[in-house]
Formats: structure tokens, C-alpha cells, sequence
């Protein structure tokens, strides 16, 4: 009684878990609900016979469900067969009388069932027999008759999925048949055979599925992750082995006599110990995996899985380890790898190692651009398997001259060389230690894999080396861009310099000059140390500060009264301030002025004002000269090396003016009109007001 209860609920199980699996799904269509819905009535079937052994009681309804089970069953295999040959002639004339003597069959067991189930007079025999069981036997004939047909009209590429299911549900039909055979040759059911079934039902339904995972036309779209496998499977083994070490642990402290207790405690713990060694053995792990990849799975790798893993490893923000370092790890994680070594082409074309990962590269592992190794990886794009190798050299000398480098008999782990391809270019190599799974399968599928996140890993890779390339051109770029501008403030000062001597001999005695002379000679030496200074400290030393700018202006007119017309400043407001480099901000100031001198004659004005404007700074510098026209402003006066003043100008006074007004928050706007002057306008955000400081002769 207990063996046919746990027979039935065990069915009723997997029947049901099959049914919810298809519910659930994403795919749509006839077929699945016709197999859903024979997975229900044989559920609710095996239910029934369940609860009728609990009882031990005679019950109509386990007859009728498994009629009706039977039923549903046939209904989807003439479904099938219809779907498989389509309607054609005489068979489609077969098919529909099949299915309804099918209906004739089903009514007449169904009446014998309620007949006697409602007269309980025993067996009712006519002439000696018994039509209900002749009835069961018949449906089980007809689900044989129509899986033969089923798998006589099925095309050879979906046979690999068919088969699974004529099998799975033709194991039901057989047992059965077998079943009422007996039992109709000798007028009773064997309960043996009885208790069995559920076992029976229950064992074809994963055999069932694997033809659904096959045919992905009735695919539930229930995805279970090789993830989820290898944890429940390791969880199921712990407690399988945990179950039985407690059952060693009860006979140990049966058999133990008085240390009975002691030695079932050291048992348990030295069982417990053993368990979690076991579950962090690398090996052991890697061969579960593969075990479970191999037999429960179509394909080796849960590739969704895996490329999420690969991409995340790649894209980590872990600064203590490198991208190359990275991308190695990613690589070698796909396949169960402990380490490996990376190889990049440098500018020369040799590769040498770049990286490492759990594997000491070997010294003097350079390998040059024309080496029979590069040739084969980048011409064939294989993967090697250095185990393939050694037990079958031809097969890869067919392919190519391959020779193996000296340097890597140096490297006894190396298991793989997987190549890095980008764009038809070989950009490096990985060699791969060895899987800690020794007797791992490798197939084409691995290869695919590591061919596939070799070129994603060159893409990064390559990206990372010109981001590199790119920021050390930034670096020098902006030291050229430094001394560029240290060379035209030195122009500047020069042409201060030369004016002192070319008036020197006329007003070399007068006490006056000689002392303006001075002055002007102090203030270029200690601009030209301070520009040696910001050389030293690099272009992106800080030295901003707090500055009044109205006393910068009034300095940098006072430089610029040496030309002529002499610049007039306008300064109503004393106390603004500003945060910048001084030098920076008066050699940009100064430039704009002297800009303005030239294009004005002599007779003309240059003027200089400060005021506040929608809560900026605004420095306007004015002219009278000839101006430019809207042409010229828009193409040519902010870009960088275009001058209109011949050898003597560098063309970069204007813009790096306006970079540097612009990195402070501010920014230049010029109107100008051809023939009647320019205006050059500053803005600057300006910071809490100061008070006013007063420019003193050589105060810098």
C-alpha cells in the first residue's frame, strides 16, 4: 500500500511540475496546450490512484480519469501526426476515423467502467470477457500505432527531437499494454505491476522534456542556469553525503560500546571537515561542472552566463589590476583555467609578455613578428591545444610550418594558445595553464569561445593602448602648447628690451631713463623667472589666486604707455576680484592691449575699462584702428598659428587668450567694424569684493 502511494504521488509530481513548466512558457500554440493539458489529466489521474491506496477503497474516478488520461494523450498524437503529414487524401481519411473510433472506444470502456463500478457485481463478463480491459488494452494499441506513424513521417532533422518524445510516451503505452495484456489473460491486474506504474509515468517525463528542450518549436522558454544546476546538484550531494555519514554515525555509536558518543562525535566532525574541503576543491568543482554541462545540457557553456561574466570581469574598476591582467582572468575563467600569460605586439612587431595571472612567464620570451607561431595564429586564427600537439604534431603541420618557440617548453602548465585577433591582425596571444578538470574535453566548442572573447578582449585591449597613446600626445601637447606660450611672453619682453636699447643712446644720460631703464630690466627678469618657474612646475601646476583686477589693469597699462597711442583706463569700480594665474591673466590682458596699439595709428585712442555686468567682471578693450571684418573674426582670429603681422607675430596670442579666459569660467566676444575700431570684451566671474589696492612702481 505505501509502495503504490509513493508510486502515484511521485508521478502526480513530475506530471504536475511538467504542466506549470508549459504553462509558464513563452511559446504559444496548439501543441503546447495540448501537452499541457495531458500533463494535467494524468496528474489529477496519478492523484486519484494515490488517495484510492492511501484508502485501500474502490473508487470510479481514478477509471475515469485514466480514460480520460489515455484520451488526452491520443488527442495529441493525432494532432501531431495531422501537423506532420498535413491533409492528404486517404490519410487524412484514416486520421479522422482513427480519432473517432478513438471516441467510440473511449465511451464504451467508460460505460463498462460505470456499470460495474455502479452494479458492483464483480467482474461482468460476456461470453468470458471483459471489455473494460479490452478497452485500456486497446487505447494503449492505439498510442503504438500512432507513434509508428509519427515517427515513420518525420523528417530526418527533426528526428533528434521526436524520438525523445516517442519514446518518453511510448513507454506509457508499453507498460500499459503490458499490464492489461496480463491482466485480460488473467482476468485480474497484477498489483505488482499496479504499484509500478506510478513509478513507470513518473520516470518517462524527463525523458518527455528532453524532447521539448530539443525541438524549439515546443520549447517552454524556461530557462534553468547551468548556475542553478551546479549549486542544487552540490547542495543535493552535500546532503546525500551528510545523510549518510549520519547514518555511519549512528552505527558507530551503536558498535562503540562506552565511546560510543566520543566516536560518533569525532566521526561527524571529521565527516563535516572532509565535506568542506571537498566543497572548495578546485578540481573537484571544475570536474562537477563538466560533468553537469556534459549530461544535462545541448550545449557545453550557458552562454548568456558566461558573456555576462566575461564582460563584467573585463569592465571592473578594480584599480589595483590591470586591463591586461583583467582580460586574461576573463579568458581564462570561460574554460576553468588557473592562469595564464599575455603576449602584446609592441610598435617593432615582436610580442613580448604584458601580463600575468596565477603563471610566471618564462625570461626572454620575446617573439618576433615573422615567427612560425605568429605566422600559423594569425593566418589559420586557431586555437592549439599544446596537449593536441605533442600526441598529433601532423595535424597542425598540415595547416602550416607550426614550431613551438624553445620558451614555452619552459612553461610546463601551458595548456592553450588562444589568439587575439582584431580586424584580420593579430594583436597578441594568451597562453593558458592548465584546467584543474585534467581529463577536460576540449571540442570545437571551446574553441569557438576562445576565439570569440579573444577578439572582444583585443578590442578592449586596443582601445586601452591608444587611450594610453592618446593621454601621453595630451601630455605632450600640452608642454609643447606651454613652451609655445613661453616663447611668445618672451617676445613680448624681448621687444621691451629692444626698445630700451635702441633709446639708449640717445638718453643714456639722463637719470631718468636710466632709472625707468632699471625698472623695466628688474620687471623682465622676474617675469622671465617666473615663466621658468611654471615651465619647471608643468602646465598644469596651480597658481591661482585672489587678484583686484582693477590694480592688474592699471599695471598692464602702465607697461603698455611705452607704444603709442598710450591706453587710458576707465576703472569706476576698484574692488572686483577675480581668482586666476596673475602672470597668466596679465600677459593675456597685455596681449589684447598691445593687439589694439597696433591696429590703431598714432594719433588714435586705446582705452581700457572695467566695469560689472550681470554679476561678471567685463574688461573692454577699445580701439580706433582699422578694425576687422566679420569674415576674419569668425574663421581666422581665434585660431591658433594664423597671424596677420607676418615673421614678427606666432598667431596665438588671441587664442590662448580666450582659452584661458574660457577655463576660468569666462569667456571673449569682439565687434568690429571694418574702418572704425574694435572692441575686445572680457567677462570673468568675479569673487567677494576687496578693497581697493593701489599700483605702486615695480610692484609685481
Amino acid at each position: 500500500m505505501i509502495v503504490g502511494v509513493i508510486s502515484y504521488i511521485s508521478a502526480a509530481g513530475i506530471f504536475f511540475v511538467l504542466m506549470a513548466v508549459l504553462l509558464i512558457g513563452r511559446t504559444d500554440g496548439s501543441f503546447r496546450r495540448l501537452l499541457a493539458a495531458a500533463c494535467a489529466t494524468s496528474a489529477l489521474w496519478a492523484a486519484s490512484a494515490a488517495y484510492q491506496a492511501a484508502y485501500d477503497t474502490s473508487l470510479i474516478v481514478p477509471q475515469l480519469l485514466e480514460l480520460l488520461r489515455d484520451f488526452a494523450w491520443l488527442t495529441f498524437l493525432l494532432h501531431m501526426l495531422h501537423v506532420k503529414t498535413g491533409e492528404k487524401g486517404a490519410l487524412s481519411t484514416w486520421l479522422t476515423l482513427t480519432r473517432h473510433g478513438l471516441y467510440v472506444v473511449t465511451a464504451v470502456t467508460m460505460l463498462f467502467a460505470l456499470h460495474l463500478h455502479f452494479n458492483v457485481t464483480g467482474l461482468s463478463l460476456l461470453s468470458g470477457f471483459d471489455f473494460q480491459l479490452a478497452g485500456h488494452l486497446t487505447l494503449a494499441i492505439a498510442g503504438l500505432v500512432l507513434l509508428e506513424h509519427i515517427l515513420r513521417n518525420t523528417p530526418a532533422d527533426l528526428m533528434r527531437a521526436i524520438k525523445y518524445l516517442c519514446f518518453g510516451i511510448g513507454g506509457m503505452f508499453v507498460y500499459d499494454f503490458y499490464l492489461y495484456s496480463d491482466a485480460l489473460l488473467f482476468q485480474r491486474i497484477d498489483p505488482a505491476l499496479w504499484e509500478a506504474r506510478g513509478f513507470i509515468n513518473a520516470t518517462v517525463v524527463p525523458v518527455i522534456g528532453i524532447a521539448l528542450a530539443r525541438n524549439p518549436q515546443w520549447s517552454p522558454g524556461v530557462l534553468v542556469s547551468r548556475r542553478m544546476v551546479f549549486h542544487t546538484s552540490a547542495l543535493l550531494g552535500s546532503g546525500i553525503y551528510l545523510l549518510a555519514m549520519g547514518v555511519g554515525g549512528y552505527y558507530v555509536r551503536d558498535y562503540g560500546g562506552t565511546w560510543g558518543i566520543v566516536a560518533q562525535t569525532i566521526f561527524m566532525f571529521g565527516a563535516a571537515l572532509l565535506l568542506l574541503i571537498l566543497l572548495f576543491s578546485g578540481p573537484l568543482r571544475a570536474r562537477l561542472r563538466v560533468f553537469i554541462n556534459k549530461h544535462f545540457f545541448h550545449y557545453k557553456y550557458d552562454y548568456r552566463e558566461e558573456w555576462l561574466r566575461f564582460i563584467r570581469t573585463l569592465s571592473s574598476n578594480e584599480t589595483d589590476i590591470s586591463l591586461p591582467e583583467r582580460a586574461i582572468r576573463a579568458i581564462a575563467q570561460m574554460i576553468d583555467s588557473p592562469g595564464g600569460v599575455l603576449w602584446m605586439r609592441r610598435e617593432d612587431g615582436q610580442y613580448e609578455p604584458a601580463a600575468k595571472w596565477n603563471m610566471e612567464p618564462p625570461l626572454s620570451a620575446n617573439e618576433p613578428a615573422g615567427s612560425s607561431l605568429i605566422r600559423f595564429l594569425e593566418i589559420q586564427k586557431w586555437v592549439i591545444n599544446l596537449d593536441e600537439y605533442r600526441r598529433d604534431p601532423g595535424l597542425y603541420q598540415s595547416l602550416g610550418d607550426l614550431v613551438m618557440p624553445s620558451w614555452l617548453r619552459t612553461l610546463p602548465d601551458a595548456w592553450l594558445i588562444a589568439p587575439l585577433i582584431l580586424q584580420e591582425k593579430l594583436h597578441g596571444f594568451v597562453v593558458l595553464a592548465r584546467s584543474p578538470a585534467v581529463r577536460r574535453h576540449f571540442n570545437w566548442e571551446d574553441c569557438d569561445l576562445l576565439k570569440t572573447t579573444g577578439t572582444q578582449a583585443a578590442s578592449h585591449l586596443v582601445q586601452h593602448a591608444a587611450s594610453q597613446a592618446l593621454a601621453e600626445a595630451r601630455q605632450f601637447e600640452a608642454f609643447n602648447r606651454l613652451s609655445t606660450y613661453v616663447v611668445h611672453d618672451l617676445k613680448n619682453l624681448i621687444s621691451q628690451l629692444s626698445l630700451v636699447v635702441s633709446n639708449a643712446s640717445r638718453h643714456r644720460n639722463n637719470p631718468l631713463f636710466v632709472e625707468n631703464v632699471i625698472s623695466t630690466v628688474e620687471n623682465s627678469v622676474s617675469k622671465m623667472n617666473r615663466l621658468l618657474t611654471r615651465m619647471r612646475e608643468g602646465a598644469h601646476a596651480d597658481s591661482k589666486r585672489m587678484i583686484n583686477l582693477a590694480n592688474l589693469l592699471e599695471e598692464v597699462v602702465h607697461d603698455a604707455r611705452a607704444s603709442k597711442p598710450a591706453p587710458v583706463l576707465e576703472c569706476a569700480i576698484g574692488d572686483l576680484a577675480v581668482t586666476a594665474d596673475r602672470d597668466q591673466l596679465a600677459s593675456v590682458m597685455g596681449h589684447v592691449v598691445r593687439n589694439a596699439q597696433d591696429a590703431t595709428s598714432d594719433d588714435g585712442r586705446v582705452t581700457v575699462r572695467l566695469q560689472k555686468v550681470n554679476g561678471h567682471a567685463v574688461v573692454e578693450v577699445e580701439d580706433t584702428g582699422c578694425g576687422m571684418d566679420e569674415a576674419f573674426i569668425r574663421a581666422r582670429l581665434f585660431r591658433p598659428f594664423q597671424t596677420t603681422k607676418g615673421d614678427s607675430g606666432m598667431g596665438i596670442g588671441a587664442y590662448e587668450a580666450r582659452e584661458f579666459v574660457r577655463s576660468l569660467g569666462g569667456d571673449i566676444e569682439v565687434e568690429s567694424k571694418p574702418g572704425k575700431g574694435t572692441i575686445f570684451r572680457i567677462q570673468l566671474p568675479h569673487q567677494p569684493a576687496l578693497e581697493p589696492v593701489r599700483y605702486q612702481q615695480g610692484q609685481h
